[in-house]
């Protein structure tokens, strides 16, 4: 058993900064580079994507970054686990070992988990009685069945720390949760088992300081963020784990940001709903228990953190097309620029109300004035304010709708207040609607697998 290791968060979303994992590798010692490239909605434009060409469906970012860093990798044996597969693993492991056939790395081995896709098993759930109701409004799936984009259970750690028994070099899942990409290295070096409670816990919650990549070490930080240093070479967050379930949280030295206790806290109370029961597949974390310790020099302790034996389900993330939307939008410059725009969103709502067009919602944006903080937003002088972006955005079931709204936003250039600007990138389009659907499902209809592909 290793006497510690260390974990670096390389992504924290798809579209994440592209540099981070590289440096990672490159700026310092580690073992494992871990990254979450999945959210509830990307899993659907996965889904999409595959759906015209079935070797797509996973962050395509992986195979050009791989060629980067797999040398790296291999030279100082440092294992990558992501979930970038999303509905495709298999078709990225793939595009990975091409990469590195192509620099000619022998004997990688890639592990694939698959079987958190259930979107074809949907008719077969159903009928077994379990009705994977909406966990929001309680309402069943079957309704909405021949609309779903996609269907996926969060699988956990277990099936990663499988596929490191078996020899792996990258782990590419499709979706596993978030924790369980930085939990699984430490049930797999230092051989906890599957009712270690307390230990899955901090292992889990340092899976949920590292998730969101930059955002642990000064990113998005809303302390005094002014003081973060050199966050054009930020550093991503590391978890510096121990057997007893002890973590450290740090980054590398060479690289921008900070790591302290209120950058650290901050992130714990990240997309948290109530504390004390954080619920993953592999256990439920008590956020209460949690005891941070500031070490100084961008190292935080974190320890004592107990936990409970997991629920009986997974979550299911479903998405499903729900009508279609558009967005358009001009500037007001001052003089009256607020007055310009309130009068241009009262010209256009009168037009499409003569045009009889059938929307579901009409909303109207004042960027500038009350975008980010809607009717809270203070009233302002009108000679206080350069200028005002009218943005509005419309949806609906009826596709012509939507396509007609986009055709009546130019002419209030000329047909509509004075002093207006910003108009660029042709006539909104009318875009497709995904909306997402949280559900329950027993964990015995959840089969994960796990496969060794190599060179």
């Amino acid at each position: 058993m290793k006497e510690k290791i260390r974990i670096a968060s390389g992504q924290g979303f798809w579209g994440d900064l592209i540099e981070a994992p590289y440096k990672q590798v490159t700026a310092g010692d580690v073992d494992y580079l871990v990254m979450d490239y999945l959210a509830e909605v990307t899993m659907s434009i996965l889904q999409k994507q595959k759906n015209k060409n079935p070797e797509y469906g996973y962050a395509r970012d992986i195979p050009g970054l791989m060629e980067r860093i797999l040398p790296v990798c291999k030279d100082k044996n440092i294992k990558v686990i992501t979930n970038g597969g999303g509905v495709n693993p298999k078709s990225c492991a793939n595009a990975v070992l091409a990469v590195a056939e192509k620099l000619g790395i022998n004997g990688l081995k890639v592990a694939v988990v698959t079987g958190d896709d259930i979107k074809d098993r949907l008719d077969e759930i159903l009928a077994s009685g379990v009705e994977l109701n909406n966990m929001e409004t309680g309402e069943p799936l079957t309704p909405y069945k021949d609309k779903m984009l996609s269907a996926n259970a969060y699988l956990g750690a277990f099936p990663i720390v499988e596929a490191l028994q078996k020899g792996a070099d990258i782990v590419i899942t499709g979706r596993t949760t978030d924790t369980g990409l930085t939990l699984a290295p430490m049930i797999y070096e230092f051989g906890w088992s599957a009712t270690d409670y307390d230990l899955l816990s901090a292992g889990t919650v340092a899976g949920h300081i590292l998730e969101c990549g930059a955002q642990a070490s000064g990113g998005n930080f809303l302390g005094d963020w002014e003081s973060i240093e050199n966050m054009a070479n930020i550093g991503f967050p590391i978890a510096e784990a121990f057997p007893d379930g002890t973590i450290i949280i740090t980054k590398h030295e060479s690289l921008g940001g900070r790591v302290d206790l209120h950058t650290v806290s901050e992130q714990l109370l990240y997309e948290i709903g109530n504390p004390a029961e954080y619920i993953t597949p592999d256990c439920v974390a008590d956020f209460t228990s949690i005891q941070l310790e500031d070490l100084g020099n961008n190292r935080v302790k974190m320890y004592g953190v107990k936990g409970k034996p997991e629920t009986e389900f997974y979550k299911v993330s479903c998405s499903y097309s729900d009508g279609y939307m558009a967005s358009g939008s001009l500037t007001y410059s001052w003089p009256q620029a607020l007055t310009k725009a309130k009068a241009a969103d009262k010209i256009l709502r009168q037009r499409l109300k003569d045009l009889n067009l059938n929307f579901d919602d009409i909303r109207t944006e004042f960027v500038g004035y009350n975008a980010c903080h809607g009717p809270l937003a203070k009233e302002l002088p009108e000679d206080d304010i350069n200028e005002v972006t009218l943005r509005v955005s419309v949806r609906s079931h009826d596709y012509a709708s939507v396509e007609r709204f986009g055709k009546e936003i130019a002419p209030l250039i000329l047909t509509g207040p004075p002093s207006v600007t910003g108009f660029a990138g042709g006539r909104p389009k009318p875009r497709e609607i995904v909306a997402y659907w949280p559900a329950l499902i027993p964990k015995n209809l959840v089969q994960p697998e796990v496969k060794i592909m190599e060179l």
